[in-house]
């Protein structure tokens, strides 16, 4: 009896939670079978009237990828329908994309040009760690799916990054030359390039990962790269399903991950976190008038308690708000190894302070309030 009590009252809390037109941090987001949404490191797309989030499908008891990238629509933000997995992994043992594979923060993206979908993640392959450090690649006609899967690889092999002086590109230090990592020649020889030009004929390292499409239909691939030392941004070609070639280094040595891009009056923002693994840290915060830069690096963007852990979460997108001025969402992840699937999702209104963002916590709130002064 004592069960069955608690079950009701489970099922009433998820039922309140689906009916109320509130976000609650932190909190179960059930979907409309009742169930916790399953799309973590996930990103959202806004297509004909319709908000459809994207994220990886986790386990009770591994992160590892067993099912695939899963989707979601809403037509209010609030409330959300389970379409179904839009990218299955395999069961080829010899598929870049087999079960039990990493697939992380995958993002979708709508080509006008094209009518396709391009779905892209990053991947670690089976067995090895995160030692491939590569982008995936899929493709859809439909927006929830089946998204078919083209290849995997590290972007830009054999290409500079148009921001690397050639002083940089013909030093001959390598990683190999220092017995320690840390120490101040080190960091110097990793801004100077010394990840760039030991993956140059490989291609660049490519983990944690967001896709922006700017307002001129262009849009660019932004990951962490070079042993999670540098975030590095790239152009992708006109049907989004490779690169032109072009690509900067932003902030190099400075141990970012998680990127989230959006753009308001003309400038570009992005939040990052640093790399502690799953545990939470102090989010960053880069600002630049052209998306190929200079980024200027502000303080932390989080205020008020727990502010320097980010609410005890971590970046993953950022979701304008359609038919609002300036309303911006920012989604993040509360990592939970021990139960991955239980993982939380803390989105929280981002407001401006002197032409920067600003977050702060809610345990409660709605689209209001974009609408208060």
């Amino acid at each position: 009896m004592k069960y069955l009590f608690l079950a009701i009252m489970t099922l009433q809390s998820f039922i309140m939670v689906a009916q109320d037109n509130a976000f609650y941090p932190g909190k179960i987001v059930p979907d409309d079978r009742g169930i916790h949404i399953n799309a973590h490191g996930g990103g959202l797309l806004y297509h004909d009237g319709t908000y459809y989030w994207f994220g990886e499908h986790k386990g009770a008891h591994s992160s590892a990828a067993f099912v695939g990238v899963t989707s979601y629509s809403s037509s209010d933000l609030y409330h959300w329908k389970y379409e179904g997995v839009a990218l299955s992994v395999e069961s080829d043992p010899q598929s870049d994309i087999t079960q039990g594979c990493i697939l992380e923060r995958p993002k979708v993206i709508y080509n006008e040009k094209t009518g396709k979908f391009v779905l892209y993640f990053h991947l670690e392959l089976k067995g090895q760690g995160y030692k491939a450090a590569r982008v995936g690649v899929a493709v859809s006609d439909k927006v929830t799916g089946p998204y078919t899967f083209l290849k995997s690889y590290r972007p830009n092999a054999g290409i500079w990054p148009i921001n690397m002086t050639k002083g940089q590109r013909l030093d001959k230090t390598k990683a190999s030359d220092f017995e320690h990592r840390g120490n101040k020649d080190w960091r110097k020889a990793v801004v100077d390039g010394l990840f760039t030009r030991r993956d140059f004929s490989g291609g660049q390292m490519s983990r944690d990962m967001t896709l922006f499409v700017d307002d001129d239909g262009k849009a660019y691939h932004i990951y962490s790269s070079e042993d999670n030392l540098t975030l590095q941004l790239a152009e992708l070609s006109d049907d989004y399903l490779s690169y032109t070639g072009k690509y900067v280094r932003i902030a190099p040595g400075g141990r970012n991950e998680a990127p989230a891009l959006f753009k308001r009056k003309g400038t570009y923002f992005m939040i990052t976190s640093g790399c502690t693994g799953w545990k939470p840290n102090t989010a960053r915060l880069f600002t630049a008038h052209s998306i190929w830069g200079p980024w200027t690096k502000h303080p932390n963007p989080c205020v008020g308690i727990d502010a320097r852990l980010t609410f005890h979460s971590q970046s993953t997108f950022v979701q304008p708000v359609i038919g609002k001025k300036d309303a911006f969402i920012f989604m993040a992840d509360r990592w939970t190894p021990e139960n991955p699937i239980d993982a939380r999702y803390i989105w929280l209104p981002i407001r401006f302070e002197n032409g920067l963002p600003i977050l702060e916590w809610f345990d409660k709130w709605d689209l209001s309030i974009f609408e208060k002064d």
